[in-house]
């Protein structure tokens, strides 16, 4: 919708559904019709909505948890493999026919089996990658706001890092999955990336914000990172045109916000969505609030 159609929206909407791209501010929330008491987001990441002023309002927030949870994680596994064994790279080279054949040094990739896999944020994402690079064979690590319970990280076999700093300069790959809240912003800053080893490779399928994306392609146009695999970008839908150019060769791969994008991801979302509406119009509190201090 455009912030013209936004404005109108909530002048005169009894409930507002927006997605990850529309910015639900406390500008627009100001412009609210007293009518507007729910806005149930399409989506589980409320980053795009100011959650406090909408609270002030006493308009009630919800959104999709849990759905999108084996989507996410799912890609995050490929973009992994993508980036290590050059998956995509391999794939031009044969629809632009311009494969020789095969030679034993030629497009080597990096193994997976026995590496480090740090995970930044450990919550339903996190542990389902968690669960599913293990089947790979790669050690599991990660650090988070808060220790997880001691069972959790028994069925991982996950060791916890109390200093990020610590475990990234550590890790072989480091994968994202925190949300994007003020305190993430640019959580992997400048100093952060440098900590990582030069045959590192990142992934982050969380929120584009998390990372510096400015230093990011520079370390990897330096050679300081070996590769990075990225779905979600710090301004969308525009890219970064190092990054963009970086992609042309093995060291990036690039796509655009597709982890959450199955058939059963939205409409399961939908499904979330509705049940939080009828519950809210039916007067009970939704199964998906937010609210300010869970962010």
């Amino acid at each position: 919708m455009s912030q013209a159609a936004l404005v109108e929206a909530v002048r005169s909407a009894d409930v507002l559904v927006p997605t990850v791209t529309d910015r639900i501010d406390a500008g627009l929330i100001a412009q609210a019709g007293d009518q507007l008491r729910l806005i149930a987001n399409f989506g589980n990441g409320v980053d795009n909505i100011d959650v406090a002023s909408a609270v002030q309002r006493g308009i009630t927030v919800t959104n999709t948890p849990g759905v999108l949870t084996d989507d996410t994680a799912d890609m995050t596994i490929a973009l992994l493999m993508a980036v290590a064994r050059r998956i995509p790279e391999g794939a031009r080279v044969i629809t632009d026919e311009d494969w020789g054949g095969w030679s034993p040094t030629w497009m080597l990739g990096r193994r997976i089996t026995g590496k480090r896999l740090g995970i930044v944020g450990m919550g339903r994402i996190g542990q389902a990658v968690a669960r599913r690079a293990a089947a790979f064979g790669l050690s599991i690590h990660y650090h988070n706001r808060r220790r997880v319970p001691t069972r959790i990280e028994e069925a991982l076999d996950a060791t916890y890092w109390d200093s990020l700093d610590q475990m990234l300069a550590r890790m072989d790959i480091v994968s994202i999955h925190c949300p994007h809240t003020p305190a993430t912003y640019h959580l992997l800053s400048a100093r952060r990336l440098k900590l990582m080893k030069p045959d590192a490779i990142l992934v982050n399928t969380a929120r584009g914000e998390i990372v510096d994306e400015t230093a990011l392609a520079r370390m990897l146009e330096a050679g300081e990172l070996a590769g990075a695999g990225l779905d979600v970008f710090e301004h969308e839908p525009a890219v970064n045109p190092r990054l963009l150019k970086l992609a042309r060769s093995h060291r990036v791969v690039v796509l655009p916000h597709l982890a959450s994008a199955t058939h059963e991801g939205r409409a399961d979302m939908g499904e979330k969505v509705i049940v939080n509406i009828k519950t809210f119009m039916d007067g009970h509190k939704p199964p998906d609030r937010v609210l300010p201090s869970m962010l």
